[in-house]
């Protein structure tokens, strides 16, 4: 937070003494990732808290809703950052001075180095929403690479042709920028929708758990397996089929292994709702009532 507000302030001195409106809307958007960072971090904060009686099954979704929030505010910069880049088109206005290049790889380097930063963090734990901030910095470095080459191109151009014909060349790089970063905050979204609409986990985290109830002895098929993702861990319902013939003690012994050998095997699960079945040899499991 601390580096982004640096930036966006270096950015919007940078822009409007240097003629450019692509820095200033870089900074705008430098500015939103402070915005967003303080999102992410109140809602894991609040996706940490432990269950209680209002809550019982804790507080997992606030992390959905940050990262839900931050994707909104990419769109809504999007669609700010292209709005005025056309205004700008459409005036005629000086070129961007020279010295703003070396503002803007600066800028590049530093919001490159953020985003591969926090993108290892997403990584390891899982968080949508850290996800959604390392996508918030990965779109202020194309922001800063689209108004390098924009800015370049009207120096080039302006010297080559004389006047100041190419001078709006840095606006297209923002307005094509803004639609790169709608791109990302419409994907970021979706990803957050689908945490929050309780989406089935990918196979990387449903066979591993399969895997495990498979192996506890006496488990002799898994007729149903759902698990949903809740901020940084996962909910898991399973239908295990065991003997007909063993004892109600015994079989919820049996859905007691299958919860500890899911959790040993997948850590992220949080916890395991075990129904316990009749084994049918056919394949058809009995009714419940």
């Amino acid at each position: 937070m601390l580096v982004n507000a640096g930036l966006a302030a270096a950015k919007l001195v940078a822009g409007l003494v240097g003629n450019t409106y692509a820095l200033v809307a870089d900074a705008v958007e430098s500015l939103a990732d402070v915005v967003a960072s303080l999102i992410v971090w109140s809602g894991l904060a609040i996706a940490a808290r432990p269950p209680d009686d209002n809550h019982p099954y804790g507080h997992g979704k606030a992390e959905a809703l940050a990262a839900a929030v931050v994707s909104a505010m990419l769109l809504l910069a999007a669609v700010g950052i292209g709005i005025q880049a056309v205004r700008e088109i459409r005036t005629p206005h000086e070129l961007p001075a020279p010295w703003t290049l070396a503002v803007l790889v600066a800028v590049m380097l530093a919001k490159w180095t953020l985003s591969r930063r926090v993108a290892v963090v997403s990584a390891d734990t899982g968080s949508t929403a850290v996800k959604a901030d390392a996508a918030h910095h990965l779109s202020d470095a194309i922001t800063s690479a689209a108004a390098f080459i924009g800015i370049s191109i009207a120096l080039v151009g302006s010297r080559a042709a004389g006047g100041t014909r190419w001078a709006s060349a840095d606006d297209w790089a923002a307005l094509l920028a803004s639609g790169v970063i709608a791109f990302n905050g419409i994907s970021m979204l979706r990803s957050a929708m689908h945490d929050l609409m309780d989406r089935m986990a990918d196979a990387t985290v449903v066979e591993p758990v399969r895997r495990a109830a498979l192996a506890v002895p006496g488990v002799l098929a898994v007729e149903k397996l759902y698990l949903r993702k809740v901020g940084l861990t996962y909910r898991t319902t399973i239908h295990v089929q065991a003997e007909p013939a063993i004892s109600l003690r015994d079989a919820h012994a049996l859905g007691g292994q299958v919860k500890r050998a899911i959790q040993s095997a997948v850590p992220q699960v949080a916890s395991v709702l075990v129904h316990m079945e009749p084994f049918e040899p056919r394949g058809q499991s009995a009714v419940s009532p």
